[in-house]
């Protein structure tokens, strides 16, 4: 399980103002992002490794990971 003590959460500025319904993300520790639901701060968070993060995000802007 990785440490995510001093973790910086932030949602996307193209969250709006969807009552809350968000992901957070925190990029800035050293070897791993922090994924977590925006209504559950205290829940558990799913971590990956900056590159499948990287290769993510990429693939939606791209359009490549719809149904």
């Amino acid at each position: 399980m990785s440490d995510l003590t001093g973790a910086r959460w932030r949602t996307s500025t193209r969250s709006g103002t969807n009552g809350g319904d968000c992901v957070e993300v925190a990029d800035n520790l050293a070897g791993v992002v922090g994924i977590r639901d925006s209504k559950d701060p205290g829940g558990p968070a799913l971590t990956v490794p900056p590159a499948a993060w990287s290769a993510f995000v990429a693939g939606v802007k791209a359009d490549r990971l719809a149904p």
